[in-house]
């Protein structure tokens, strides 16, 4: 026997084929009547029944290894009803119903396919499709289990070492689970090691107990009849072509499924049909999400739209918040300028504090915007995130997609009512907010501050800095100097509340009092009175009194004329009308008589008529 024919012999010895030999010898014992052995023809096996046609006893001439070789095919489990060797079988897609496709192959029953298997690879499915098909099995209800592999299993081992040289896929069945991994009938029993077997656990390696595989021999020594197949290679291989055949189909815009596979602190992986995509954490809703674990959970099913396909690098983004519609497209109309609405504060910066009116959409209040006080220097000072606050729109870019937000305008502009509770010469009283080397702050209300400057604290001393009389937090009284309420200004005074005699003065007078005064300063018929030590009064001076010209400002009283002078008083009957005294023109310097007109002790003004 050569070389070849003993291989041949071997290869035909192994797996299954053993056991059907010995089978076939065991008919061959019982009958030996070798004229009843069959024609070749005649063991073609019915595909339905998986049994052989009755034997003839025209076949006598048949050598025992064409015998042995027939009865193997037309005995072969019912796994393996359509061998290989006969080629693949067309089929029919004739519904889908579940998980299954149903294919018409020519028999009485149906076979049956895998619908994940399509979507695995990418497959569009549809009834009326034909598909190369093999029978791998039996289901329990009497259908044919296909395979859509397109590898034939070696028939010898030529094919086999052919296989290995070209390093091809080829088809298999494994037959049993054994120490270290399982046994795979590729035509010869060969030896699949548990890594290299693509199961994750021997409970899933027990599954593939009796299915067809495809897989890549690694090792093949003829003379020990030792071989090696590996599956894991193959199916690594078959993922990534459905990948990239994945990647190819998948366009910019169109809408998908997924599974969420994994999640991240910036987003969430997804399952769209065999590749994963990322899903932004900004592109899972309009309004802020601070983590995808809030709203998303593991093997949770989404819809979502593709976003940007990457198919050198293998990356897709998706998003589900573009398939709602765009919360900036109402906002115009929604929020006008002047109108109070309420909001959640989502983050503070430095410069202002962001505050979500709706889902999606957000507004800013600058930190200008945030009291009336000038006493803010962060945002932190006034709010905090997750805040609900009322605000006021200040205005409205709906093409920039800006709001802007006013804190204060809702709690109303304490200047507006300044005048009416701080008007001028009123005593107000509030703390010490803060000290410059020029004055101190005064708090007398929200958001509204005086000013009391250096020079008006104290009338008894000199102050050079406001801290020598001063400090922060204490509660001050002082008098309204000066109101402005277009520049926001309030000056205040403390001295001012301090008694004077010119207070005094006012105090004890009252209008129609004739008193003396010297007059200091004559000019357009007016008179500024000095009645005491710091007590000033003004006089409108009558026409007839007013200065001659040419006349001096001041004039030394002549003694040598002073008695002269005191008897023609006496003739002309004391201080009528022809009197030297009302007669002579009012000049600085003068002693005079006059009668008190008006007094006002707010203003600390004293008006005066000349006698």
């Amino acid at each position: 026997m050569t070389q070849q024919r003993l291989k041949s012999y071997r290869f035909s010895r192994t797996g299954d084929g053993a056991a059907s030999n010995r089978q076939a010898k065991a008919v061959l014992c019982h009958n030996e009547d070798t004229s009843l052995m069959p024609k070749p023809s005649s063991l073609a096996h019915d595909p339905e029944t998986g049994s052989a046609p009755p034997v003839s006893p025209n076949d006598s001439a048949e050598s025992f290894g064409d015998i042995l070789s027939q009865f193997e095919q037309s005995h072969a489990h019912p796994a393996r009803a359509h061998s290989p060797d006969a080629g693949p079988l067309e089929g029919t897609v004739i519904a889908i119903s579940g998980d299954s496709v149903f294919v018409d192959i020519g028999y009485k029953m149906e076979g049956m396919l895998p619908l994940a298997d399509f979507q695995a690879a990418g497959e569009p499915v549809k009834a009326g499709d034909r598909l190369p098909v093999s029978i791998k099995g039996r289901h329990p209800e009497g259908y044919y289990e296909l395979s859509r592999l397109k590898v034939e299993r070696p028939k010898d081992w030529t094919a086999l070492e052919r296989a290995f040289s070209d390093k091809a896929a080829i088809a298999g069945v494994v037959s049993a689970v054994v120490k270290g991994g399982v046994s795979v009938d590729v035509g010869v029993r060969a030896f699949m090691p548990a890594s290299r077997s693509g199961a994750k656990d021997a409970a899933e390696m027990e599954k593939l107990v009796g299915q067809e595989i495809r897989c890549r021999i690694i090792k093949l020594d003829v003379a020990d009849e030792d071989v090696v197949v590996d599956r894991r290679a193959v199916l690594e291989e078959e993922e990534r072509a459905a990948k990239e055949h994945r990647y190819s189909q998948i366009q910019e815009g169109e809408q998908v499924e997924g599974a969420v596979r994994t999640l991240t602190d910036y987003g969430a992986f997804v399952d769209i049909g065999g590749v994963d995509a990322l899903l932004h954490v900004a592109d899972i809703s309009w309004g802020r999400i601070n983590k995808p674990a809030d709203v998303l959970s593991i093997g949770q099913q989404i819809e979502a739209k593709v976003l940007k396909v990457d198919a050198a690098k293998h990356r897709i983004s998706i998003g589900m918040k573009q398939l709602q519609p765009h919360p900036w497209e109402q906002v115009g109309e929604k929020y006008k300028t002047g109108e109070r609405v309420s909001g959640t504060v989502t983050r503070l910066t430095d410069f202002g504090a962001f505050v979500e009116l709706e889902k999606g959409v957000e507004g800013l209040i600058h930190l200008s915007e945030l009291s009336w006080s000038k006493k803010v220097r962060k945002p932190s000072d006034v709010l905090k995130p997750g805040e609900l606050v009322e605000v006021v729109v200040l205005g409205v870019n709906q093409t920039e997609r800006r709001i802007s937000l006013g804190l204060k305008q809702a709690l109303g502009d304490p200047w507006a009512e300044a005048p009416r509770k701080f008007p001028v010469n009123s005593v107000v009283e509030g703390p010490i907010t803060s000290i410059t080397k020029f004055g101190a702050f005064v708090q007398l209300a929200e958001g509204l501050e005086g000013m009391i400057h250096v020079g008006d604290i104290s009338a008894e001393k000199r102050i050079n800095h406001p801290q020598e009389a001063l400090k922060l937090g204490q509660v001050v009284k002082a008098q309204v100097l000066e109101l402005d309420t277009e520049k926001r200004r309030l000056r205040l005074g403390m001295k001012q509340l301090v008694p004077t005699s010119l207070d005094e003065y006012i105090a004890e007078h009252n209008p129609g009092d004739v008193v003396s005064g010297r007059m200091t300063h004559v000019s357009n018929g007016k008179a500024r009175v000095e009645l005491g030590e710091g007590i000033e009064a003004s006089c409108r001076l009558p026409a007839e009194a007013g200065p001659q010209a040419g006349a001096p400002e001041e004039k030394r009283t002549d003694l040598s004329s002073l008695s002269s002078m005191l008897q023609a008083k006496w003739k002309g009957g004391g201080a009528g009308s022809g009197s030297p005294a009302r007669q002579e023109p009012a000049r600085a310097g003068q002693v005079r008589s006059f009668r008190i007109a008006h007094l006002d002790p707010q203003s600390k003004s004293i008006e005066v008529e000349l006698l």
